[in-house]
This record gives C-alpha cells, sequence and structure tokens, in this order.
C-alpha cells in the first residue's frame, strides 16, 4: 500500500481584497491586548533548515505553539480576545484601549467574577477558555465529546479550575448541548464555531490567532532578512476552521500589503472528519458535514461541521484542500521529534502535526509528485507550518514517537 493524500484543488480563488475583519491594522489591535497579558510570551519560530535542503526547497518554518500560555497549545489566543471582548461589551469598556491587568483589577473584579463561560471542546480550546476565565476570576464549565482521552480532561481542570465534563456525544452535538444549556442557565458561551445568531464571538476567536500570524511572519521575515518576504506555501489544519479562516485572511492581506504573491493555502484535515474536503468534493460553493466516521488521532480536528463565519474565507482564497489518514500526523510527529541533524526538535502532538505531516509526505513521496507538481514546490519555496499544540495526550505521544505506532503504509 502506498502513502496518499486525498485533495481538492481550488480552481476558483478569489482575486478580491483580503477579509476586512483580519486585516493588519485589526491584528495590531488584538496583540496589543494579547501582549498586555503577564503570561504572555511570544512563541518560537523554528527553521528546519536542514530538512528543506533534504527536500529540495528554499526553506521550512514551524511555528512552534506547543509554549503558549503554559498550556501546549494556541487556542488561548482566541479565548482570551472573545472574553476580553465580550467583558468589554458588558462594562462598556473599550476593547482597543484596556489592557489584561486592568481587567483583573480590584475596579472590575466584582462585575466580572460574576459571569459565567461555557464552551464544548475536543480540549484544547476548552483549556483556553477555563485559563482565561480562571485568570479573571470567573465560573467556566467545559464539555468534552465522548472518546476523550481523560488527560486532556484532567489538562483543563489543572488550567482553570473549571468543571470538565465528557459527554456521550459527539462533538458537534455537544456544542448543540452546550448551546442549550448556557440559555437556561444564563452562561455566556464561548465556542469556535458559529450557527445563525450566535455570530460575534466565534469571530472574535479566530481575529485572536492574528497574534499568530503575525508573530510567524514578523519572525519569518528578520530570519529571511526581508521585512517584506511571505511564506510561498502556507498549511493549517482545521477542525471548525477557526484557526485556518484567521491566519489564511490575515495572510492573504499580509501578502498584498507587501505587495507579494498571495501563498498557496492548503487546509489539511484527517479523511474521517473532512468536512471542508468533503465540502470541496461536492462543490457547490455551501457548507456540508464530514461524511466520515469521526474516528482519528488528531482529536483536536474532529470536527463534522464548517464553521459559518471563516467558510467565505477559506472558500475564497485556499488553494487545496487536502484529507489524509492518520498515519500522516503521526508520522510528522516522529519526524518533529526526531529531526536532522541540528534542526531544532518539536514537540508536537497528533492535531498539532497534521499540517507538518502532510508538507512532509508531499515534499517526500513519490506517489504524492503529482500532488506536489500542481502545489507549484521547487527550490524557491518557503513552506509555513504552525505546531498548534504539544504532547497534549501524553500517553498516546509516547506510543507514536517512541513506539511507532501508526507507521506509514
Amino acid at each position: 500500500m502506498a502513502v496518499s493524500i486525498n485533495y481538492v484543488h481550488n480552481k476558483n480563488i478569489s482575486a478580491a481584497p483580503g477579509p476586512d475583519w483580519l486585516t493588519i491594522a485589526a491584528g495590531a489591535e488584538v496583540r496589543r491586548l494579547h501582549e498586555s497579558m503577564a503570561a504572555f510570551a511570544p512563541t518560537e519560530l523554528k527553521s528546519l533548515k536542514n530538512l528543506a535542503k533534504q527536500l529540495g526547497v528554499r526553506a521550512i518554518y514551524v511555528k512552534d505553539e506547543s509554549t503558549r500560555f503554559g498550556l501546549k497549545a494556541f487556542k488561548a489566543l482566541g479565548a482570551s480576545w472573545a472574553i476580553t471582548r465580550v467583558i468589554c461589551d458588558k462594562l462598556g469598556l473599550d476593547y482597543r484601549t484596556i489592557t489584561f491587568d486592568e481587567l483583573r483589577s480590584e475596579k472590575y473584579r466584582e462585575a466580572i467574577q460574576q459571569m459565567v463561560f461555557a464552551s464544548a471542546t475536543d480540549g484544547n480550546h476548552g483549556k483556553g477558555v477555563a485559563w482565561t476565565a480562571h485568570e479573571l476570576g470567573c465560573q467556566a464549565y467545559i464539555f468534552m465529546p465522548r472518546g476523550t482521552v481523560e488527560a486532556r480532561r484532567a489538562a483543563i481542570v489543572a488550567a482553570g479550575a473549571a468543571e470538565c465534563t465528557i459527554t456521550d456525544m459527539t462533538y458537534d452535538d455537544t456544542v448543540r448541548m452546550v448551546a442549550k444549556r448556557a440559555e437556561q442557565e444564563g452562561w455566556t458561551v464561548v465556542q469556535d464555531t458559529s450557527w445563525e445568531g450566535y455570530e460575534v464571538v466565534p469571530r472574535h476567536i479566530a481575529e485572536g490567532y492574528m497574534t499568530m500570524a503575525a508573530e510567524s511572519l514578523e519572525s519569518l521575515r528578520e530570519q529571511e532578512g526581508d521585512d517584506k518576504a511571505m511564506p510561498t506555501h502556507v498549511f493549517l489544519q482545521a477542525g471548525v476552521g477557526a484557526m485556518a479562516g484567521g491566519v489564511a485572511g490575515y495572510m492573504v492581506n499580509a501578502a498584498d500589503e507587501a505587495g507579494k504573491p498571495r501563498p498557496v493555502i492548503s487546509v489539511v484535515e484527517p479523511n474521517e472528519a473532512a468536512c471542508f474536503y468533503d465540502t470541496a468534493v461536492i462543490g457547490d460553493g455551501e457548507r456540508h458535514p464530514a461524511g466520515g466516521n469521526a474516528t482519528t488521532i488528531m482529536a483536536g480536528l474532529n470536527c463534522g461541521e464548517i464553521a459559518p463565519m471563516v467558510w467565505p474565507v477559506l472558500r475564497d482564497f485556499s488553494s487545496f484542500y487536502l484529507a489524509m489518514d492518520d498515519y500522516a500526523a503521526a508520522e510528522g510527529m516522529r519526524q518533529l521529534a526526531h529531526p536532522i541533524g541540528d534542526d531544532p526538535v518539536v514537540v508536537a502532538g497528533e492535531s498539532g502535526a497534521s499540517g507538518f505531516g502532510a508538507a512532509r509526505l508531499i515534499l517526500a513521496h513519490e506517489e504524492l509528485k503529482a500532488l506536489r507538481e500542481e502545489m507549484g514546490f521547487d527550490e524557491n519555496s518557503i513552506i509555513l507550518l504552525y505546531n498548534t499544540e504539544g504532547d497534549t495526550d501524553p500517553e498516546n505521544y509516547r506510543r507514536i514517537v517512541d513506539e511507532g505506532a501508526y507507521p506509514l503504509p
């Protein structure tokens, strides 16, 4: 059996201006708030120079979010921005000037402590919500889908002292349950997918990820020695698509501002939870649920429905929709843990390594030569990837990285 990746090449990419809510100026507002947080520090953009040379491209950069806020994942960027926006709306504060420390001050403490937040999560988003709520002295209720490992539930409790429950439902059904329960209890839902009547908070969550995009682009330009440099290819893993949409929209606007070609953007999903890929196969421009069995080691991507607020971004500006088997992510984890020569180690979980895993297979395997050529890789290619999580399931990480679970076919 040969390695394979299912893909759809989007031949209808828009030449229109990038999304007007994911601009460089909007990203600067988000980043200002994040930089006001005591726990904030930029994460590292790691250059895999030896691997790039071996694979025949100019550069491979991995933005390593495994150290963000000490939470092993990037999701608190979206949760903290969204919760800040909710609080500012409720208290009549200016989100463009408020600092996180001010929100934590005695002046606002009593009012904020009365607020209760809730979310459904596969792990990392709920941890971000719980952590942010805890930092502000709020209560959070987090609900997780069936099949969630106890380590991920325990990490949420440890991060935010939240009440966290594993349900007997799928992720998408858990989202619906939380929305109904929050309405009954008077909680504020902080969910990274949207539905009719619930669009504002999810949009803020996607905006929060612009800090990650801005940091990665700034560091890439420093390392390339060119203040207008852009990646030629960006791989973005997607569950409901909030991160992928937020980063893709920002990158399109950044390329336009720099007067550079827009990068080839690829959305990466597991075969069994590939709502973007399955939607692209149908090709009518509308969103469609995933047709797989929702079984994958990539727990953070195990979502069956596209978030409506980012669908126009990823419909109009993504070049490729990729769907792959679990072995691709597992091989990516092993490659990042055991790099070539003096390339830096990256500790990446199953979802975190998925974008890298896809890129690595495409560049390294003869079976994928046609896709590699269609994507336009050559010796001038600059590839940007995001490790969105560390070893959030330590036991499975050990099985995959040390024992070789989910080997290549």
